[in-house]
């Protein structure tokens, strides 16, 4: 799978472990970007990670910055990205499962390695349910105006 990542000052350490993992299960790592610790504004690199998705050059994308709220806001912007700020494998599973959420936005304040571990592997392995969420997943799209044909299950 070809997965996007971004990430501000704040998400930087969780962005790198995230891309060291997704790389070492076999998936193409995009990288926006930022490449240092040092403070960057956010808007910039979750646009940027969110553009390949809605494009399709990524099929999904991991954005962290101190709250993952910020690159959530950001992403949620872009026709055709729907972005969820996990907290926890259950709430990404939902998002997958009823929304079709292609984009995973995590704390870098919050959350350990792991659990962002945890977060990002059940986000890649839940495939969207389709049936009466297709349809909702194409009043989303919609009102963004990017025009979802038939959301794939998986």
């Amino acid at each position: 799978m070809v997965i996007a990542v971004g990430s501000d000052h704040a998400g930087y350490h969780l962005k790198e472990h995230v891309k060291a993992v997704l790389l070492a299960s076999g998936h193409e790592v995009m990288d926006v970007g930022t490449e240092t610790p040092d403070s960057v504004d956010y808007p910039a690199f979750a646009e940027q990670a969110a553009r390949l998705v809605s494009a399709g050059q990524a099929e999904r994308a991991v954005l962290a910055c101190g709250s993952g709220v910020g690159v959530a806001i950001v992403a949620n912007k872009v026709a055709g990205v729907r972005a969820v700020n996990a907290h926890d494998p259950s709430e990404v599973e939902m998002a997958r499962r009823h929304n079709d959420a292609n984009t995973v936005t995590l704390s870098g304040a919050r959350l350990a390695p792991d659990a962002a571990d945890a977060i990002v592997a059940r986000f890649l392995r839940t495939a969207f349910e389709g049936g009466r969420h297709a349809r909702r997943v194409s009043q989303i799209a919609d009102l963004d105006g990017s025009a979802v044909q038939s959301p794939a299950v998986g």
